[in-house]
């Protein structure tokens, strides 16, 4: 009787243990043989019988555990401990280094990322999103006492940037309340800290976010994707996602072992309805334009470190031919609106510079590497900083723009609070040319009058296009922005408004309508240009 109710009580222990883990039930992976071997310690304690000395002194067993469970003890411990070795960097080198599959050569890094106008440039980070939706979710109480911000994640929608995160129950009472679900998910714009959005309804229709991370049992998103067919496959990353009408998604990466108990790599996506539960897979060539991304940032982070130090093999002890990437990975987006992972690689023990970039396709995999000298993120954080050190504020994450041909970080500057409070722009190329501004406007400006003044420092392959003009003004008007003049002005034969500062000429301030000048400028899709160089002939007639 002892006997059955033992093997009853393992087999709910396995049943509970199964079911809180969610182990996948899979050659190659690790976490159910890992429960297995609890349960086996577990029965091998049960089926000694000691005995302590009346002393309490000494131990004796009466009994020796059963041999079985010693032998499934000993496959087990082979399986987690010892079959991964043959798996490992160190035995399946070739393999491991091969993983991230063939790099390209790219030509310049400036002809992936596309010119981008000033309204579109990035300045609303994942931290200041989460600021922000905090504020709006703050704004009514009676739902932020029942829900919290999720993990907020970087999409395009209808072709705009936006940060969208779900509201999530905030515990367990929070969530027997409100079985339906929470409702709904917040919008940051990654462009425009103004625009934040609180979605509840589409269409008139209540968003109801039913399935999440922050919901129990069944209603638990990995659990019920598990228990709907899926315990033998492998899942990760789970992000919130919608389409471009707003209806939110979970979009979750399939992946396998491709080197028995290593070198994960993704196979397709699983979209789960966050509302009703459908669940469809999808290929990754089949997988809809709307998902911005399949491939998880921990995957290739790993392939590119392994493709980049495995160079001539585990044991390169000098680190010849070493590379490594330099920071976090960030998300862009290329001139075909696709997006992709985002990196510099350095050599082995170096801080400050690169030795190229590397764009990696997050549906595809497909890699190019620039082969282009340049500062790392932290150098160029380093530097923006500097250019404000009295002020003690802090960059952000800096994203790769294309500014005038010239590839450039850009990052805002924030105060301790983290609040946005200055912009900057960094050459990519040269470290030490930075524009900071108050507007962005003002640090474009700031920006090309450190390129101008670089001289030669910048390779030329870098230049930007310039054009000339001769012809009169025809309009000219000042302005006063923190204690410098800005002078606009419009030209004969040319409908856009340029701009100079009085640090550019000295002709500017005293240029009237009527006079012939000669500007040059980069050439670029914004309304309102900025002047590289500016002289009024009429001075002096």
């Amino acid at each position: 009787m002892n006997k059955i109710f033992t093997i009853i009580l393992f087999i709910i222990l396995g049943i509970l243990l199964v079911y809180f883990n969610l182990p996948v039930l899979n050659y190659g992976f690790t976490e159910l043989p890992f429960l297995l071997l609890i349960l086996v310690f577990a029965g091998i304690f049960l089926s000694m019988r000691l005995r302590v000395s009346s002393d309490g002194k000494q131990v004796k067993m009466l009994s020796m555990p059963s041999k079985v469970l010693l032998y499934v003890t000993g496959i087990l411990l082979l399986y987690i401990f010892v079959l991964p070795v043959f798996s490992s960097r160190l035995v399946q080198t070739k393999n491991h280094q091969q993983m991230i599959g063939k790099v390209a050569n790219g030509n310049q890094i400036s002809d992936h990322i596309a010119p981008i106008s000033l309204n579109e440039i990035r300045v609303v980070d994942e931290e200041l999103a989460y600021l922000l939706g905090e504020k709006i979710l703050g704004s009514q109480p009676a739902l932020g006492s029942q829900v919290h911000l999720g993990e907020f994640c970087i999409q395009k929608v209808k072709n705009k940037l936006y940060w969208v995160a779900p509201l999530l129950h905030s515990g367990f009472f929070k969530w027997m309340n409100n079985k339906e679900g929470t409702a709904g998910y917040v919008m940051v714009s990654a462009t425009n800290e103004r625009d934040v959005k609180l979605i509840q309804n589409i269409n008139g229709n209540p968003v109801k976010i039913k399935y999440q991370p922050s919901a129990y049992f069944g209603d638990e998103i990995q659990r019920y994707i598990y228990f709907k067919g899926y315990s033998s496959t492998g899942l990760t990353d789970f992000t919130f996602e919608i389409d471009d009408s707003g209806k939110p998604f979970w979009v979750v990466t399939k992946y396998e072992k491709k080197i028995g108990f290593s070198g994960n790599e993704a196979t397709g996506v699983v979209v789960v309805d966050a509302q009703t539960g459908a669940i469809k897979e999808y290929a990754v060539a089949d997988t809809p334009l709307w998902i911005d991304r399949i491939q998880p940032v921990s995957f290739i982070e790993d392939q590119l470190n392994d493709w980049g130090e495995l160079v001539h093999g585990y044991w390169n002890f000098s680190n010849a031919d070493k590379l490594q990437i330099t920071e976090d990975m960030m998300l862009v987006y290329g001139k075909d609106n696709k997006s992709y992972w985002y990196t510099g690689l350095t050599s082995v023990g170096k801080d400050e510079s690169t030795v190229g970039f590397v764009l990696v396709d997050t549906r595809t995999k497909q890699a190019a590497f620039y082969k282009q000298s340049g500062a790392t993120e932290y150098a160029a954080q380093n530097s923006a900083q500097g250019k404000v050190q009295e002020k003690d504020y802090y960059a952000s994450l800096p994203i790769p723009y294309n500014i005038n041909n010239i590839p450039t970080y850009v990052m805002t500057l924030k105060d301790k609070g983290g609040l946005v409070k200055m912009f900057a722009m960094v050459s990519i190329h040269d470290y030490t040319i930075v524009g900071v501004g108050n507007t962005m406007r003002e640090t474009l400006m700031a920006y090309k009058n450190a390129y101008n003044m670089s001289g030669d420092v910048i390779k030329p392959e870098a230049a930007t296009d310039k054009k000339a003009i001769k012809a009169e003004v025809t309009r000219i008007q000042n302005d006063v922005k923190n204690g410098n003049s800005f002078y606009y002005f419009t030209v004969q034969g040319e409908s856009k408004i340029f701009i100079g500062s009085s640090q550019l000429s000295n002709h500017l301030p005293i240029t009237r309508v009527g006079d012939q000048v000669e500007i040059t400028y980069d050439a670029d899709t914004e309304e309102v240009i900025d002047v590289s160089s500016f002289k009024n002939f009429s001075i002096g007639k």
